[in-house]
């Protein structure tokens, strides 16, 4: 066999080694369905776990480490002056991706998944080349597209400057810039904002819109925002960047807009405008799939594409861009192939940002019930009648129900304060459960925690 030439078949080809497409792969295998997976990085574990999700999540869980040395001090305890080791922190971050990376190999092992290092491109609804390893063709009988997305660059603004950062760049941290522009006040860019902060950089943020975070609750939003004002040098809203340049230590910029930024010059400039599904350089058109105005991938309730027999998951289909959508959306579909009743139909899919402090959501925001005149009522439990939250020092958190006003039944769940992510799902589940606020209310909570919150919040309906 000369390498390069050889072609292999196989009944399922999943293109795409992120959380979607290697969930999608192990699920099939342990169905018994002869599975390859097709991805261009050495290692499975996607965006999300090499350069994404992971690595950021791991750098902000040091960051949260830096706060609470720090407010540590008010209680009594003082650490002193914190000494960074750059390299150091990066190893680690390397080190946690390492692992789990290597558990995803083991995993393919144990399911005997067919990995195959490569870029795949369509050739038909039957075949599809690979660049880059050990397989020039494969032919399948089905295939799941799960090539995820990839960040979106500002059009004729952006420079190719090693001091112009993506979220991919920003998270391999050659070193900490004495002054940050984050270009886009979403997730990404507050969450990696954090993060600089943190370790000592002066950053400054630009939003085009007229606040952070689109589509969170503002009332969720306001714990975060008063903390930012502390950490960030400065925040431009309705303001956008028009010019970019590099200049003698730093890069140049020029801004349009009602609050722009005290200075014009920084060390680096992270842009953080949002994601774009990766959907081109597949030749979809030669398998006959068919793309929406926005770039994704077209499919129908069951995730069949236009082509037959070729399937599509994860953020190359569409909003919510999310790791564990994804996952699910994998595991259903792969079911459905093996001949299972199953559909793929949550009533609440829930968001974390990851800042500090977190937020966290699920099921119908209040902002959506309202424009959708959804008859609601809304019940909040400031964190600072919390014990464990008085406790903690970390009064700043709220607990939020919308309820259907007739029924009581929870609608959607928000959640500011230090670990909203593990408290939401209590949320999810009750939401998917069909729960009204009298079962959370009389559900026993843990006491002093956190999540019992939760609880008071129901409570309150009848007070």
């Amino acid at each position: 066999m000369v390498v390069g030439e050889f072609t292999q078949e196989t009944d399922l080809l999943v293109i795409g080694g992120g959380p979607g497409g290697y969930h999608a792969a192990f699920r099939a295998a342990s169905h018994g369905i002869q599975t390859a997976i097709v991805e261009s990085m050495p290692a499975l574990g996607g965006v999300c776990l090499h350069r994404g999700c992971i690595p950021s999540k791991t750098y902000l869980s040091l960051a949260e480490t830096l706060h609470t040395a720090a407010a540590a001090k008010e209680m009594g305890i003082d650490f002193g002056s914190p000494k960074l080791d750059i390299a150091k922190i990066r190893d680690w971050k390397n080190q946690v991706v390492k692992k789990l990376a290597s558990g995803l190999d083991m995993q393919a092992k144990k399911y005997k998944v067919e990995r195959i290092q490569g870029t795949a491109r369509f050739e038909d609804g039957k075949h599809v080349t690979v660049e880059g390893g050990p397989v020039a063709h494969i032919k399948f009988r089905r295939c799941i597209i799960a090539t995820g997305s990839r960040s979106i660059e500002l059009k004729g603004v952006q420079i190719d400057s090693p001091r112009v950062l993506t979220s991919r760049t920003a998270l391999e941290m050659e070193d900490v810039p004495k002054t940050l522009l984050v270009i886009g006040g979403g997730y990404i860019g507050l969450e990696l904002g954090q993060v600089y902060a943190a370790l000592g950089s002066r950053v400054t943020i630009v939003e085009l819109l007229p606040g952070l975070l689109p589509g969170v609750d503002r009332d969720l939003l306001r714990p975060l925002l008063k903390r930012l004002e502390t950490q960030f040098e400065q925040i431009c809203l309705e303001t956008k960047v028009v010019s970019m340049k590099e200049s003698k230590g730093g890069i140049e910029l020029g801004f349009e807009g009602k609050n722009p930024p005290k200075s014009s010059k920084f060390d680096k400039v992270l842009v953080s405008v949002g994601r774009r599904p990766n959907s081109r350089d597949l030749n979809l058109e030669k398998a006959g799939v068919e793309l929406d105005d926005r770039g994704f991938i077209k499919v129908d309730g069951h995730f069949r594409t236009t082509a037959q027999r070729i399937y599509a998951i994860g953020d190359v289909i569409g909003n919510p861009m999310l790791a564990h959508k994804a996952l699910h959306e994998g595991i259903v579909l792969v079911d459905q192939l093996a001949g299972q009743n199953a559909v793929f139909e949550p009533r609440a899919i829930p968001a974390v940002v990851f800042t500090d402090p977190v937020i966290a959501w699920a099921g119908i925001t209040e902002d959506e019930a309202k424009a959708r005149k959804i008859d609601i009522v809304i019940r909040k439990m400031p964190w600072s009648a919390s014990g464990r939250a008085v406790a903690l020092g970390r009064t700043d958190g709220v607990t939020k129900l919308i309820l259907d006003k007739a029924t009581q039944r929870v609608l959607g769940i928000g959640l500011t304060g230090p670990h909203a992510g593990e408290m939401i799902s209590e949320g999810v589940l009750a939401i998917e459960m069909g729960a009204v606020a009298h079962d959370l209310a009389t559900a026993i909570h843990p006491h002093p925690t956190l999540s019992e919150t939760i609880g008071e919040a129901a409570g309150l309906l009848h007070e």
